[in-house]
C-alpha cells in the first residue's frame, strides 16, 4: 500500500458510528496500560461535540473511502504559570490493526499540525502511557520529547 492511497479529511457527523467504534478500540487497547479504567461501557471523547467545535479538528484517514484511522487536535489553555497561553492537544490517535506500521498515524498528525499552525499555536502536547513503548517510539520519530511523567501509588 502506498501512502498516496490514504486520504485525510475532516470528520463529519456521518462518521460518528465508525468513530465511536474506533474509540472503543482505543479503550480496549489502553486497558493493558490503565488498570484503573472503569468497566465498560465507558467513553473517552465527546465526538459529536468535537466535530462541531471550531477549536477542535477531528480527522479521519480513509483507504478507498473506508475509514482506517482517526485523530484530533484541540486548543487548550495552559496552566496560568506556563507558557504559551494556549497549546494544541492531540488525542484519539487510532489506526485499524491491519493498517498499522504504514505511516497513517504520521499522515494524520502532519495534517493536524497544519491546522495547529493555521491557528498560530506553537506548542503541541499529547498523553501516552509510559508502558506503551510502540506509541512512544512513533511519537519520538515525529519529534515529540518526553515531558512530565505522572506517577501513581495504590495502597
Amino acid at each position: 500500500m502506498s501512502q498516496s492511497n490514504i486520504k485525510i479529511r475532516v470528520a463529519v457527523p456521518n462518521d460518528l458510528k465508525i468513530l465511536k467504534e474506533f474509540e472503543q478500540e482505543v479503550i480496549r487497547y489502553e486497558r493493558a496500560f490503565a488498570k484503573n479504567l472503569k468497566q465498560d461501557p465507558i467513553v473517552y471523547y465527546e465526538l459529536e461535540d468535537y466535530i462541531e467545535r471550531s477549536d477542535v479538528q477531528v480527522l479521519v484517514a480513509t483507504l478507498e473511502r473506508k475509514p482506517v484511522g482517526s485523530g484530533y487536535a484541540m486548543i487548550k489553555d495552559s496552566e496560568t504559570f506556563k507558557t504559551p497561553e494556549k497549546y494544541a492537544y492531540l488525542g484519539f490517535m487510532y489506526v485499524i490493526p491491519n493498517q498499522r506500521g504504514k505511516g497513517i498515524n504520521r499522515l494524520i498528525i502532519n495534517e493536524l499540525l497544519k491546522w495547529v499552525k493555521e491557528k498560530k499555536l506553537t506548542e503541541v502536547q499529547l498523553d501516552v502511557y509510559a508502558e506503551n513503548e510502540s506509541a512512544i517510539s512513533a511519537y519520538e520519530k515525529i519529534g515529540f520529547k518526553p515531558d512530565l511523567l505522572k506517577m501513581r501509588l495504590r495502597h
